[in-house]
C-alpha cells in the first residue's frame, strides 16, 4: 500500500492536499525520465530552452494568483507576501533564461606566449540532472533560485519540495508539463528525508540544497557516498548595523521587516542589530513603536501569518526564556508571545553574547538590540558566530567599507534583504551558512562543469611534448622562460605592503 503525505494550512490545521509519497524505487524512475529528457534538453539551443522557459515564465505570470493561494494554504503567509515571492521568483527565471548564452556559451581565451601557435576556448555544459530539495518558508522563490538556473543551463530537475508544502512544488511541476508536456524537464517527489535521501544516491549529477545547518550536513553525507556533488544554502543569524550617521527611522523600519516578516521565518532575514551608542536609544524606540504596530493572525490586518513548522514555536520560546534568564530584557514581547500556531513580535535588549539568542538560528519573530561603541565592535560582534549569509549595514559615510568587512555572503546597504531581488548577484553563505552559489552568473554555473578545449593552428616553435626534444629545443625554453618572467624574482624583493593596491 502507497504512503500517503497530507499538506495542512498551519493556521487552521485543515488538509489542503493528499500526495502519494516517492520511495527509493519511484524516485529512481524519476530520475531515469529525467535523465532521459535531459540528454535531449542539452542538445538543444540557447535560444530554444529561452522560448521554453519564456514560455512557462507566461503561465506562471498569469495564474499568478492559483499559485498564491497554493503558498497562502500550505503555509499560512498573507497572499500578498506569497505574491511578492512568486514575483521574484520571475524576474530570475527571466534573467536566467536571456543571460545563459553570455555566461555559458564558448569563448576564445588567450593562450599565452609559449602556447601561441594554439588556439583556446571555454564554455560550460550542462551537468545532466540536478536533484533540488527546497524549503518551506519560501517555497517557490527558494528553490526557483535552484531549478530556473539549472533549466537555463541546460539540465533537467528533479525537486523534492519540503514535506510541509508539497502542493507547491507539484504545481510548479504541473505548469511547466502544460507548456512542454512531451518532456520530463521538471517533476516532483514527495516525501520527508527518506525520499530526499533516496534523491541523494538516485545518480543525480548535483544536488541543491536549502534548509538547515543540521540537514545540510545530511545531505552532504548521503551525496558523499556517490561522491555527488552539492550546493548548500543552510542557516544564518543575520546581523544589521546601524551607524551613529544612519537615517535611524529607515534603519527601524527595515529592522521591523527583516525580523517579523513572514514570521521572522527568513533565513536573510534580521535576527541581530547592533547599533552605535549614540543613537541607540533613538533605534530602540522607533523600532519597539513601528514593531507595536506588527501582529501574526488570519484577520485581514494581519502582516503576518503563523509558524509554519510547529515545532519552530518551542524553539522561540526557548531562545527567549535562555535570553530572559542571562538578564536580558524584552522591551515588547516576552515569553507570553509564543503561544500556539501564532507568534507577535519580541525585541529583546542587553542579550548577553553566549545566549542562544545570539549564537543559534531562531527563525521566528524575534530580534535582538545591542549598544556598541563604534562600528569596530559591531563587525567583531556580528561575525562572531559560525554562521555567514545574510547581513545589513545603515551608513551614510561607512556603507560599503563596513559591508566588505562582514562575513557574509550578502549585505544590503541602507536595506534590508535587497540583494535578493538583484539577479546578477549570486545568493550563497559561507561557514555553518554553506557554500555555492545560486543567482547570477554564479548562479548558472554551479550547474555546468566547464569545458576546455585547446587546438594546435600550427606547429610550434619548440617542440616540447615529445620525446624526440632536443637538447637545443630545452635551451631555448629555458632562456625564453627567463626572459618572461626573470624580472618577476627582482620585483619581490621590494616588502608588499597589504594596503598597495597598484
Amino acid at each position: 500500500m502507497t504512503e500517503k503525505l497530507e499538506s495542512t494550512n498551519p493556521a487552521t490545521g485543515d488538509v489542503v492536499g493528499v500526495h502519494a509519497v516517492d520511495d527509493a524505487t519511484s524516485v529512481a524512475a524519476v530520475v531515469a525520465r529525467a535523465r532521459h529528457a535531459a540528454g535531449w534538453w542539452a542538445g538543444g539551443t540557447f535560444a530554444g530552452r529561452k522560448h521554453v522557459l519564456d514560455q512557462w515564465r507566461g503561465v506562471l505570470a498569469r495564474r499568478m494568483g492559483q499559485l498564491a493561494d497554493v503558498v497562502h494554504q500550505e503555509t499560512g503567509k498573507p497572499h500578498a507576501d506569497a505574491q511578492l515571492e512568486i514575483g521574484l521568483a520571475l524576474e530570475h527565471l527571466a534573467w536566467a533564461a536571456s543571460h545563459a548564452p553570455t555566461v555559458l556559451g564558448r569563448r576564445r581565451v588567450r593562450p599565452g606566449l609559449l602556447m601561441a601557435n594554439q588556439s583556446a576556448s571555454v564554455e560550460y555544459l550542462p551537468l545532466g540532472v540536478v536533484g533540488v530539495i527546497g524549503p518551506w518558508n519560501y517555497p517557490v522563490f527558494t528553490p526557483m533560485g535552484s531549478i530556473a538556473y539549472a533549466l537555463a543551463a541546460g539540465n533537467a530537475v528533479v525537486f523534492k519540495p519540503s514535506e510541509l508544502t508539497t502542493g507547491v512544488g507539484v504545481w510548479l511541476a504541473d505548469s511547466l508539463s502544460e507548456v512542454l508536456p512531451e518532456q520530463a524537464l521538471l517533476q516532483t517527489v514527495v516525501g520527508g528525508g527518506e525520499t530526499g535521501a533516496a534523491l541523494c544516491r538516485a545518480g543525480v549529477d548535483k544536488i541543491a540544497f536549502t534548509g538547515s545547518t543540521a540537514t545540510g550536513k545530511k545531505v552532504m553525507a548521503a551525496c558523499a557516498e556517490t561522491l555527488t556533488p552539492v550546493v548548500i544554502e543552510a542557516g544564518g543569524k543575520d546581523p544589521l548595523l546601524v551607524d551613529e550617521d544612519a537615517d535611524v527611522v529607515a534603519a527601524a523600519d527595515a529592522a521591523t521587516w527583516g525580523a517579523f516578516s513572514n514570521a521572522g521565518q527568513t533565513c536573510t532575514g534580521v535576527e541581530r542589530v547592533y547599533v552605535h551608542e549614540r543613537v541607540h536609544d533613538r533605534f530602540v524606540e522607533e523600532l519597539v513603536r513601528r514593531a507595536r504596530d506588527v501582529h501574526a493572525g488570519t484577520d485581514a490586518d494581519a502582516q503576518y501569518g503563523p509558524m509554519t513548522l510547529p515545532t519552530q514555536t518551542d524553539v522561540v520560546r526557548r531562545h527567549v526564556d535562555d535570553a530572559l534568564s542571562r538578564g536580558a530584557r524584552a522591551v515588547l514581547g516576552g515569553p507570553d508571545v509564543a503561544a500556539d500556531r501564532f507568534v507577535q513580535p519580541t525585541v529583546l535588549l542587553d542579550v548577553p553574547p553566549e545566549s542562544t539568542a545570539i549564537t543559534e538560528e531562531t527563525f521566528g519573530p524575534t530580534v535582538t538590540v545591542t549598544k556598541v561603541r563604534d562600528m569596530d565592535e559591531a563587525v567583531r560582534l556580528a561575525n562572531g558566530t559560525g554562521y555567514g549569509l545574510g547581513s545589513a549595514v545603515f551608513s551614510k559615510a561607512r556603507g560599503p567599507e563596513l559591508a566588505r568587512r562582514l562575513r557574509s555572503g550578502m549585505t544590503a546597504v541602507n536595506g534590508v534583504i535587497t540583494f535578493v531581488g538583484i539577479p546578477a548577484l549570486p545568493f550563497g553563505g559561507v561557514g555553518a551558512s554553506g557554500f555555492g552559489r545560486v543567482h547570477g552568473a554564479d548562479g548558472l554555473r554551479e550547474f555546468t562543469f566547464a569545458k576546455a578545449v585547446a587546438r594546435q593552428r600550427m606547429k610550434p616553435v619548440l617542440t616540447l611534448t615529445s620525446f624526440d626534444r632536443t637538447a637545443g629545443a630545452d635551451a631555448s625554453f629555458a632562456t625564453l622562460v627567463t626572459a618572461l618572467h626573470g624580472r618577476a624574482t627582482q620585483l619581490a624583493r621590494r616588502p608588499l605592503d597589504p594596503g598597495d593596491r597598484s
